[in-house]
């Protein structure tokens, strides 16, 4: 192994045994050079190595720091497992009251023997009739109506992402990406040997121009998107936004994959894929809509990508399961579905209001039908030490460098989870965050204390 993993190692040791502090800033790289008898460019990929690993983060103008958490394998910050904290504000785990007798009631007739033993067989990436049909139904918008033939699913909607961008960008090509992005999508593209590259937003999301500019700079071989209620910032692009890209990535001849998995929160919105069905990959999940268990993913796919796409989950070994499957046909069936995402939509806009009542003169940016937002930090707040801080109070929140496509433009903000926890317990953290950011900023602690 060479000598600067080795390094890399021992420091690593020293986060997981904490000696190193979430949070804690290490030497500059020439410091840490002279302190352990390196050449500098040793200690230089020493820190990228840290940072590979998800151990560090970097701060242009400020330095290099202790990441507040980090996956369980090492790898970066996915945002795919429970927190450790006993107040989840990570993941959004969306329920409501009810939801569990609602479900099961649709579920008895599936136990019978007969129906049951149906269930449970294999199913491929093209799932069954049955399910073809009822998601079609369910993905249906307006005058926008989904061919049944045109589904695939997937285990989860992880997969479904995974699936769509295995089929469209071959390892080593670019995929341009919000420039704030779910963080999933970075794991999977480091995974799958594709360059992400960040995309300009304002505050309405995506500059259609962004993608032009990088496309020119070297070719894209499609585009990764939120178009609706993006994740972290909450944003959803006005129409003539959505026509305007539509318009350059027609131009442009790009595929794109429009994640639409909060989408069920704003069910009056027109999808991407409406207007370019020809070219768009639109995958969603049950996860969101219903619960965290039930990770059936589904992507609707325009027939001249279709063979690409299902081949990609049949070798990914990202199809469906069975059960799953026929347990969504139900509840889609039944109206159950409609009821929950009914009940959540009420849900989400009744935790906005509290979070913005409880955060009120904090600069947030969310939408009030979304289950998170996006805060950012007062001035002289690190991200990465707030979210330590809040850490030691039992709360997990996102710093943004989770989110950040490119590392060195990581802004100085945490976005926040509303989904999980009970309201009374929801309103109790939110206060505690508001007090560990009216305290005194980083730079003041720092002085306070040497």
């Amino acid at each position: 192994m060479d000598d600067y993993r080795l390094i890399a190692d021992r420091i690593a040791a020293e986060i997981a045994d904490g000696r190193l502090r979430p949070g804690q800033q290490l030497p500059t790289q020439r410091a840490f050079a002279r302190g352990r008898g390196i050449a500098n460019s040793t200690a230089g990929r020493v820190y990228r190595e840290l940072a590979r690993r998800g151990l560090t983060v970097g701060e242009v103008g400020r330095g290099t720091f202790v990441r507040a958490g980090r996956a369980p394998d090492g790898s970066r910050v996915a945002l795919a497992e429970p927190a450790a904290a006993p107040v989840d504000l990570e993941l959004n785990y969306p329920a409501v009251s009810g939801q569990a007798e609602l479900l099961a009631g649709a579920l008895a007739p599936l136990l019978r023997p007969d129906a049951l033993g149906e269930a449970l067989r294999p199913v491929g990436a093209a799932g069954t009739g049955a399910a073809r049909r009822a998601f079609a139904g369910l993905v249906s918008a307006g005058s926008w109506e989904v061919a049944a033939e045109d589904l695939l699913f997937a285990g989860n909607g992880r997969q479904a992402i995974a699936g769509a961008l295995s089929a469209l960008v071959p390892p080593g090509q670019r995929l341009g990406v919000e420039e704030l992005t779910y963080p999933v999508v970075k794991a999977a593209a480091e995974r799958l040997g594709i360059v992400l590259v960040p995309l300009a937003m304002d505050e309405y999301g995506l500059l259609p121009d962004a993608v032009a500019a990088a496309h020119r700079a070297g070719p894209l071989r499609a585009v990764y998107i939120q178009p609706r209620l993006q994740n972290p910032l909450g944003a959803s692009l006005p129409q003539e936004r959505v026509v305007a890209l539509v318009a350059v990535l027609r131009r442009l001849d790009l595929p794109v994959v429009e994640d639409a998995v909060w989408s069920f929160l704003r069910p009056e919105s027109v999808p991407l894929a409406a207007l370019a069905p020809e070219r768009t990959v639109l995958v969603d999940s049950l996860s969101k809509r219903l619960a965290p268990g039930l990770t059936t993913g589904f992507a609707v796919v325009p027939a001249a990508l279709r063979e690409r796409v299902a081949g990609a989950l049949r070798s990914g070994g990202w199809t469906p399961g069975g059960f799953a499957l026929e347990a969504a046909v139900r509840w889609i069936g039944d109206g159950t579905l409609a009821s929950v995402e009914a009940a959540k939509r009420a849900d989400a806009t009744a935790r906005q209001l509290l979070a913005r009542e409880v955060l009120a003169g904090q600069r947030l940016r969310s939408d009030p039908c979304s289950y998170y937002l996006w805060w950012e930090l007062p001035t002289g707040r690190r991200a990465e030490t707030f979210v330590a801080e809040a850490a030691r109070a039992g709360i997990s929140v996102t710093p943004a460098a989770a989110f950040a496509v490119d590392p060195r433009r990581s802004p100085s903000a945490v976005r926040v989870g509303l989904a999980s926890p009970p309201l009374p317990v929801l309103a109790r953290a939110l206060e505690t965050l508001a007090g560990i950011a009216a305290g005194a900023g980083d730079g003041e602690r720092r002085t306070a204390d040497s």
